[in-house]
């Protein structure tokens, strides 16, 4: 707000950043998941599989839950004083 944003900058640009890292997590956590599985299976013989409906929901979890988780922090942050915001930081 400082540099002339306006509140619904503040909460978009927060909201996108928690989506961002959520994604990423998801994106990171899909990968390892799969690594996992596949060593497993060659240690093991045990037979796995990776669905894509498991992928689909796990990263549609993530991204809601980091949307949700980030709504409130950036609502706050959006309703700051510029002058306090920069005072506590």
């Amino acid at each position: 707000m400082a540099l002339g944003a306006t509140r619904a900058d503040i909460l978009n640009q927060l909201l996108v950043e928690a989506l961002v890292l959520s994604l990423a997590g998801s994106v990171i956590g899909v990968a390892l998941g799969s690594i996992g599985s596949l060593v497993f299976f060659r240690l093991s013989q045990v037979t796995t599989a990776v669905s894509l409906v498991s992928v689909v929901a796990s990263v549609g979890f993530a991204a809601l839950t980091g949307v949700f988780f980030g709504y409130y922090p950036a609502r706050r942050a959006a309703a700051l004083n510029p002058a306090e915001a920069l005072s506590h930081a």
